[in-house]
């Protein structure tokens, strides 16, 4: 849940992720869509359009009271990003708790944000729709759950945005929202040439009809559009607003209402999960209030957030009683023996590592890696599996034969049986097993409580130097402080929380957080399989 704490301040999911598994132990139509990882945790397949479908119905009727249908072959909204926007309406209209009337463009089948707005604060809402398949289940929702007399859906001619939609209405509304088709054409909506090739492909699956997630010119012409009918209505609307799926879009847009002379204008992000959101809104009022845009300091915050994982207390305490096996020094603490583990596994990986000085109860390493060594562990084990299995048999020691020996091959030698710990199939070390999708129900380490102290710390161990020796063999690893070539340089803190411990990987300076990401992963998969290793008999 890398962007939740970006989330707006009042939104419920922020500080509390759904809990996978109470919902599934209270909704079976929500059971059957998830799974349990080798730790335990609960998981989703964001792949899978039902499973995402059931979970927004499950917290829709969890959290809200609310119970709607959506059928699979339209836009199926997240709930968190959809809440986002209801915030931030409420900041745009004082509204929060209070009479106000809305229009949602284009309101969708599932017609969340009326349902939201309606339930939460008791917002009147015109809900416009041109699909007819949409339509007949945003009405089915609305009457199902007894909001006919807030909510209105209306049926509207294609590339009908507000013009038509108001010119029967005397009504003077206190905002509109939309969100816009984002994308052009086919190429776009599959992420051909709108995205980044750079980034990770999305987390979760793109669902929605052509309507929805397609327009002529993409979302920026579609937002025009609606400018240009601002730019009639004027203050039959207080506010304006639209989301966004490009930040690329917003300058643009803000340059248009700029060059059209229209007096507040403001803008926000929208931060969920993996994923994140623009929105944009304006008006023709003077003495409307604006909210500021986001500060740079949510940047700068995220950049320092470590990386982080749980070992749970029964694992950590199985590792301390196995300490022996890896170390002749005895270890007092779980924590302590969680860092022997790992300066145990970062030496298998050839990653320069020492100790430094740190805060009280914790424990720290200064990580140099110079070769990515971790990635496709997996393959080098099988591989080193299938070449000791492969290795010649010795043939046996007997006095040279006139005749040549038509006997089978002797039984190989038993120092040269491969050995079944290297042969071992087990999850690829480099493979996130629980990855950052847009919930998660995985236990969460506590942030640093002093951002500043713990960049101090992360710097000064970036300077510490190695105590001088007198003689230093040829073959010696260089110090993690003084390597000239490298790929990334991070402090590892390891921690006692209550029954657990917990491992934070702070990022120092090099090429590539992605290889960050990676080591840590394989760190956590490879503490995991000395649980689970079978034992010699």
């Amino acid at each position: 849940m890398a962007l939740n704490k970006s989330m707006h301040p009042r939104n419920r999911y922020k500080d509390k992720p759904p809990n996978f598994a109470y919902l599934a132990s209270k909704y079976p139509d929500f059971q059957k869509h998830v799974q349990t990882n080798l730790v335990g945790g609960v998981m989703l397949n964001f792949k899978d359009p039902e499973a995402v479908r059931a979970l927004t119905c499950t917290l829709l009727k969890e959290d809200f009271g609310l119970t709607i249908e959506i059928p699979l072959e339209r836009l199926i909204p997240t709930v968190p990003l959809r809440l986002n926007y209801i915030h931030w309406v409420e900041d745009l209209t004082g509204g929060q708790g209070s009479p106000r009337r809305g229009i949602d463009i284009g309101t969708g089948a599932s017609c969340i944000y009326p349902l939201l707005g309606a339930s939460m604060n008791g917002w009147y809402f015109l809900a416009t729709e041109v699909d007819d398949i949409c339509y007949n289940y945003a009405k089915k929702n609305v009457e199902q759950n007894n909001m006919a007399d807030l909510i209105k859906v209306v049926k509207v001619p294609q590339k009908t945005l507000l013009m038509d939609a108001l010119k029967e209405e005397s009504i003077v509304y206190d905002f509109c929202m939309c969100n816009p088709p984002f994308f052009a054409n086919q190429l776009e909506a599959k992420g051909v040439n709108s995205r980044n090739s750079r980034r990770p492909p999305p987390s979760s699956i793109n669902t929605g009809g052509v309507t929805e997630i397609m327009a002529e010119g993409g979302e920026l012409e579609f937002v025009k559009r609606i400018i240009h009918d601002s730019l009639q209505l004027k203050k039959r609307l207080r506010w304006y607003s639209c989301m966004l799926g490009k930040k690329c879009s917003l300058a643009p847009l803000k340059e248009e209402l700029r060059k059209q002379g229209v007096p507040k204008v403001t803008h926000t992000e929208f931060c969920q999960g993996r994923t994140m959101r623009w929105a944009l809104a304006w008006s023709f009022y003077e003495d409307v209030s604006v909210p500021s845009p986001p500060c740079k300091k949510r940047k700068l915050e995220k950049t320092r957030k470590p990386l982080s994982f749980t070992v749970p207390g029964p694992t950590a305490v199985e590792l301390h009683s196995q300490i022996s096996s890896i170390s002749s020094t005895p270890t007092q603490t779980p924590s302590e023996s969680i860092t022997v583990w790992l300066e145990k596994i970062l030496t298998d990986l050839k990653v320069l590592h020492k100790r430094v000085p740190c805060s009280e109860n914790e424990l720290s390493l200064f990580l140099t890696a110079v070769e990515n060594t971790w990635i496709h562990a997996r393959q080098k084990r099988r591989e080193r599996g299938r070449q000791l299995r492969e290795v010649p048999r010795a043939q046996p020691q007997t006095a040279p034969s006139l005749t040549p020996d038509t006997s089978s091959d002797p039984a190989p030698a038993p120092d040269l049986v491969p050995d079944p710990e290297l042969a071992t199939d087990t999850a690829p070390a480099g493979t996130a097993e629980d990855s950052t999708e847009p919930y998660s129900d995985g236990k969460e380490t506590k942030e640093q409580k002093d951002t500043e102290s713990g960049t101090d710390i992360i710097m000064e161990a970036s300077n510490i130097e190695e105590p001088k020796q007198e003689s230093s063999s040829p073959q010696d690893p260089p110090s993690p402080s003084t390597a000239h070539h490298f790929l990334f340089k991070c402090l590892v803190n390891v921690k006692a929380e209550e029954t657990d411990v917990s491992v934070e990987m702070h990022w120092v300076e090099g090429q590539n957080k992605d290889l960050m990401n990676q080591l840590c992963t394989c760190l956590k998969n490879t503490l995991f399989r000395q649980v689970t290793k079978p034992t010699s008999p």
